[in-house]
């Protein structure tokens, strides 16, 4: 992050009557090259690096000494964060930490708290549920690793001749083989495989860590020691600084990560020191199980013990945890493995390692979270009920569980697929089998895919059933909707059609609702089944009559098929974006949604790009406002939307007083709002409304994610639903059909230009009344970004006066307000109070 440049005591601004308007234009999921956002394929970076940066048009980069060019209309500019998301082919890998990036949106979705009393309790509960929920994913990528190195390689196909002599390559271990053909050496060789996939999932946390979460916010930016206890949460000073939490974190799952190969390893071979009678191995096999168990709860100990903290950038570090605690896992692991190469010459290996119990208990951990989290999230709910929160407070429970399917269909599968292949034809844990297979839980859990699938199915017919009711009953309004107009029979249909898809976007939060709720109640079945029979599916029905019996076998293999199909597919789709860029797009606007947000759950997750552009844009405008005294909207479309609103909240106040906010297909209320209340709800969009001086935001029926930001009479910010499409027929005007729009091409309503020029006069009434005002004796703002007292734009608190240029043909801005920042100083001489552990959960 460069050093924070100092403002000189005038503003180099040029000397004209009405200061310089810049519009800052900021793209949506997918990118756009900087070209097509500016119209002009000559383009030139003005500030940024590869990965993002501020463009303009090359007859633009020099408008502030040329400022008469620009009269009665802004200056373009184009901010392009999208390789942050999609630059290299390395980035398609992100699709395995697909289950990791899940869980983390669990912690972000919890329900809103009052404003007088945010429960801080709850809210700690609600985020320790969602750690502890990220680190048995953690565990879960790491056991079925092992499953795969540990129980099917170096256990049960290393310990058959059928299954070594027809791979050549596993010869030295099978029995007879040589030096590390006893079971404890070949665990010990395997157990390198599922501690190297740690270590990769450690250098990636800690090399995107680097390059996101420990770059410090812009000085200033948000004042800890001015900001206002009830400050929504996107405009404190650490909300987009998670160093802290993310290398606390990734120091406690590395190390869950080692403790779980080496129990893996352990477990066999202290129940064969035991049964063998070995008192010094058996006494030896003791003590690491000790500190086993003394490095588990350690590791709980530190996910559950602090969460974020957002008062104030936090800059330590805890070196004791970061450090000491992956490195003594290493260490114990070490030794584990020392242990199991000892030699052993009795010992063979026979069935399955005891892997059953263990993905049980990881299984029914994770129900018990998820209902738990969702007790706390109902009582969340209640304590401030929000109509529009998803599902009345309980989607974060929701994609909670979803995280948890994630990660159990993946890590099930490709044990399943290994499994498959090593027994060749036959179908692992059935009758005459060469290899006893998998834990029968992962069968199970394949069994029940099936009707999973098949009530999805319904749910989806459903819906399209519902949808096509409801395009008959939207055609039938469509044509009076445009005066003078013909009624078009097809034409009416195909506009009602756009609007009924659009609309299912509303009806996501049931459909989530229903999977999860399925998943939860069928992963129930599958474990109780597991448990109860010890067998696969096939085997347990076997003798239970005509219907049950096939069925079970069906839904058996065709789980086990689906599985496979869909990683080989999660495979190839990954490569393809790693060689295709165009690919890689695509999965680009996966994480431009998901990884939005901070990683305050799992640090394993993709980085939060978040925490670079909205920096990048807060910089940016604070620095362009202060060095010349000119107007600024920024104008972000879809996801662009959220990071703009996101930057306005983190400008000083000063500099906020300079800039307008338009958002056009903006998702801030419609999704944001819907999966997080705490963040996006009515009250914090409310609280941005009354904070920013002028903010229209413009939306369609037919635009599937973009909405209404503040629905309801006397907000004063929406302006819709827009006619889509502009034209019903064809006219003199519209000689040719005018296309449906829906999410795209905002800027090609002439709504779009009516209302940034609407907020730009809005701005330039503000700074005249500003510069008539007198200088305040005393304010709020911070020391760094005032300005002297001779600065014609020096912002003041009182509210301006009405002014002829606020009203403007289809563009008036209603109750906005000029400029009021209400912000609490610390008083002299005293410190600010420390921010307490976990008040951000």
């Amino acid at each position: 992050m460069p050093p924070r440049e100092r403002r000189p005591a005038v503003p180099d601004r040029p000397p004209t009557d009405t200061p310089l308007a810049l519009e800052l234009l900021v793209h949506g999921v997918a990118g756009a090259a900087p070209g097509e956002l500016l119209g002009d394929p000559r383009t030139v970076r003005v500030t940024g690096d590869s990965t993002a940066a501020v463009f303009r048009r090359t007859e633009d980069a020099d408008a502030e000494a040329h400022p008469e060019r620009y009269a009665g209309r802004p200056v373009p500019e184009a901010y392009c964060w999208s390789r942050l998301t999609s630059g290299n082919g390395a980035r398609a890998l992100w699709l395995l930490l697909l289950p990791f990036m899940v869980a983390n949106l669990a912690h972000w979705a919890r329900p809103a708290t009052p404003a007088g009393d945010p429960a801080p309790r709850a809210v700690r509960t609600y985020g320790v549920l969602v750690r502890i929920l990220a680190l048995s994913l953690t565990v879960l990528l790491i056991a079925a690793a092992c499953e795969v190195a540990l129980d099917l390689f170096a256990w049960q196909c290393a310990g058959s001749g059928t299954c070594t002599g027809s791979r050549s390559r596993l010869g030295f271990l099978a029995p007879g083989g040589g030096w590390w053909a006893q079971p404890g050496r070949r665990l010990a060789l395997c157990a390198l495989v599922p501690a190297a996939l740690t270590g990769l999932l450690w250098f990636l946390s800690n090399r995107t860590w680097s390059a996101y979460e420990s770059q410090p916010p812009p000085a200033g930016a948000a004042d800890p020691d001015t900001a206002s206890d009830t400050a929504p949460a996107l405009g404190r000073p650490g909300f987009w600084y998670g160093r802290r939490l993310v290398a606390r974190l990734r120091a406690a799952h590395t190390a869950a990560g080692l403790l779980t190969v080496a129990v893996a390893v352990a477990a066999p071979t202290a129940r064969y020191d035991r049964r063998a009678g070995a008192p010094v191995l058996e006494a030896l096999g003791w003590v690491t199980q000790a500190l086993l168990a003394a490095g588990a709860v350690t590791v709980a100990w530190v996910v559950c013990r602090r969460g974020r903290t957002e008062a104030r950038p936090d800059h330590r570090l805890d070196r004791a945890a970061v450090t000491l605690l992956p490195g003594a896992a290493l260490v114990l692991l070490a030794a584990v493995l020392v242990h199991a190469c000892w030699s052993r010459p009795g010992w063979t290996s026979a069935g399955r390692l005891p892997g059953d119990f263990a993905f049980g208990v990881l299984m029914l951990g994770q129900g018990a979270c998820v209902l738990a989290l969702a007790a706390v999230a109902r009582y969340l709910h209640r304590r401030a009920p929000d109509p529009a929160a998803a599902l009345h407070g309980l989607g974060g429970p929701a994609v909670a569980m979803l995280g948890c399917a994630l990660g159990g269909v993946m890590s099930g599968g490709v044990a399943q697929r290994v499994a498959d292949w090593l027994d060749g034809g036959a179908t692992p844990g059935m009758a005459g089998a060469p290899l006893p297979g998998p834990p029968v839980l992962l069968s199970w859990q394949a069994a029940v895919l099936p009707p999973l699938l098949l009530v999805l199915a319904l749910l989806a017919a459903w819906f399209a059933v519902r949808g096509a009711r409801a395009r008959g009953r939207l055609a039938a309004a469509v044509a009076a909707e445009y005066p003078g107009e013909t009624a078009d029979r097809d034409r009416s249909r195909r506009i009602a059609a756009a609007r009924t898809a659009a609309s299912l976007t509303d009806s996501a939060p049931w459909f989530v609702a229903a999977v999860s709720g399925i998943t939860l109640l069928l992963g129930a079945g599958a474990l109780a089944g597991a448990w109860l029979s010890g067998q696969v599916p096939g085997e347990a029905a076997r003798g239970s009559g005509p219907l049950l019996e096939p069925a079970a076998r069906a839904a058996q293999d065709a789980g086990s098929w689906l599985i496979g199909f869909g990683f080989v597919l999660f495979v190839t789709w990954g490569r393809r974006a790693y060689r295709d860029a165009a690919a890689r797009r695509t999965i680009g606007i996966l994480w431009d949604v998901g990884t939005f947000w901070p990683r305050a759950a799992h640090p394993f997750a993709p980085p939060c790009y978040a925490e670079r552009a909205v920096p990048d844009l807060s910089w940016r405008m604070a620095g362009w406002t202060g060095r010349t005294g000119g107007r600024l909207v920024i104008s972000g479309h879809s996801q662009g939307s959220v990071l703009a609103a996101a930057a306005v909240w983190q400008l000083p106040p000063a500099a906020r007083r300079r800039v307008a906010l338009l958002t056009y297909g903006s998702p801030l209320a419609r999704l944001y709002g819907l999966w997080f209340p705490a963040y996006f709800g009515p009250g914090p969009l409310t609280a941005l409304h009354r904070e920013v001086d002028c903010w229209r935001n413009l939306w369609r029926a037919t635009d599937p994610i973009g909405g209404a930001a503040l629905p309801g009479a006397g907000q004063g910010v929406d302006r819709g639903p827009l006619a889509d499409p502009l034209a019903y027929g064809r006219s003199a005007r519209h000689p040719l059909p005018a296309p449906i729009l829906g999410h795209s091409d905002y800027q090609a309503d002439p709504a779009f230009a009516a209302e940034r020029d609407a907020l730009l006069a809005r701005l330039d009434a503000a700074a005249r009344a500003d510069a008539a005002a007198p200088a305040p004796v005393a304010d709020s703002v911070h020391p760094s970004d005032r300005v002297a007292p001779s600065d014609p734009s020096a912002p003041s608190d009182p509210v301006a006066p009405a002014d002829p240029a606020d009203s403007v043909a289809q563009g008036d801005v209603p109750g906005q307000r000029l400029g009021i920042s209400k912000e609490r100083a610390e008083p002299a001489g005293r410190e600010a109070p420390a921010d307490p552990p976990g008040t951000a959960g």
